[in-house]
């Protein structure tokens, strides 16, 4: 049997197999920001994976970028996802969650009115961002105040106890894709002068101390860590990711985290830095197909992350083990409010 398809531990989390639903958001939360019927039967149907990533979910009202994108903020958030992790569980599956603030990727239609667009500093991100009324520019931020950032990483801390709450077996901060820890870390947006700021040491320091923040709730060895080195989405400005990366994972290293999920498509070697750098468990992602993620687990990865083939294939890991054709995405309805190309694609001799 292929190594990809035995069992694996990533920090105290056992799974199945090592083929990883990888976090992917399809904007089908309510405008409360509240998981779905559809989504509770879309994870379940994909619960066949060793592990599965639930989408980038926001902490606090600040953190939401996106319309229709789910948070674990309150009350009825957590309710609503326990729904989701309690159907996963029935079937035999692992879920995480990754906690996602996006910081100065926003824009203010797409928030609570009582909100704020926050960042590191007050620069915006070059690009645009989906609203309910069409593509719009990312909105300026207001650059976060030296003691606001405590109670930042306390909303952390606190969506981590939320999560377990609702019932998920880890969570994950999202520290690639331009958002809010990423612009801690890239000098292209923070253009601090304290201690959140300047020397690589200070970048690196919100990271860190949203990490043990999280950690503190139930243990480092829930906690994963999502990075893309290189990766210049959201208009990331990073003039020596080699150096940034290896500063954060040597200083991360210590914590003995679950795990390090780390996206491929920059110029570093990712997987000499996962390996000599940060020294556990780790998920590699972007692009790979079962050739080439059995290569990279006979190798040195602990897991593979698949993305696009979960959304149009609930039975992934069963295709890939009978090397059985995939369904194909529907792209026109990726982001649809709707249950057609969300939880209707067919299974095998269905």
């Amino acid at each position: 049997m292929s190594k990809l398809f035995e069992a694996c531990r990533l920090g105290s989390i056992e799974l199945k197999n090592r083929v990883i639903m990888a976090p992917m958001t399809r904007s089908r939360a309510d405008e409360h920001g509240l998981p779905t019927e559809m989504m509770v039967e879309y994870y379940a149907q994909r619960a066949s994976a060793g592990l599965i990533i639930a989408e980038g979910t926001y902490p606090s009202e600040d953190g939401k970028g996106y319309c229709r994108t789910p948070g674990i903020v309150n009350a009825e958030q957590i309710a609503a996802w326990r729904k989701v992790t309690e159907a996963v569980h029935v079937r035999g599956g692992q879920i995480v969650l990754q906690i996602m603030h996006c910081g100065r990727c926003s824009h203010a239609s797409n928030k609570s009115p009582d909100s704020e667009t926050v960042a590191p500093s007050a620069i915006s991100a070059d690009g645009e961002v989906f609203t309910e009324e069409g593509m719009k520019p990312f909105s300026t931020p207001r650059a976060l105040k030296l003691e606001e950032i405590a109670g930042v990483i306390e909303n952390f801390r606190q969506a981590t106890a939320n999560a377990y709450g609702a019932g998920f077996d880890g969570v994950e901060l999202h520290c690639t894709s331009g958002y809010l820890p990423a612009q801690f870390l890239s000098p292209g947006s923070n253009q601090r002068e304290d201690a959140y700021g300047g020397n690589l040491e200070n970048r690196v320091r919100f990271v860190k101390e949203v990490l043990e923040a999280m950690a503190s709730v139930k243990g480092a060895d829930r906690v994963g860590l999502r990075i893309g080195p290189g990766i210049t989405f959201n208009d990331v400005k990073e003039p020596n990711p080699q150096e940034t990366f290896e500063a954060l994972l040597s200083t991360l290293a210590p914590m003995g985290l679950a795990y390090l999920h780390v996206m491929r498509g920059g110029p570093l070697d990712i997987m000499a830095l996962a390996t000599d750098v940060f020294k556990g468990p780790f998920i590699i992602n972007r692009g790979y197909d079962k050739r080439s993620a059995e290569e990279a687990v006979n190798a040195q990865a602990t897991a593979v992350a698949f993305g696009s083939p979960f959304i149009a294939n609930p039975d992934f890991v069963e295709r890939m083990q009978a090397d059985h054709p995939l369904n194909e995405v529907d792209q026109a309805s990726l982001y649809n409010p709707t249950p057609e190309g969300y939880i209707d694609y067919p299974v095998m001799d269905a």
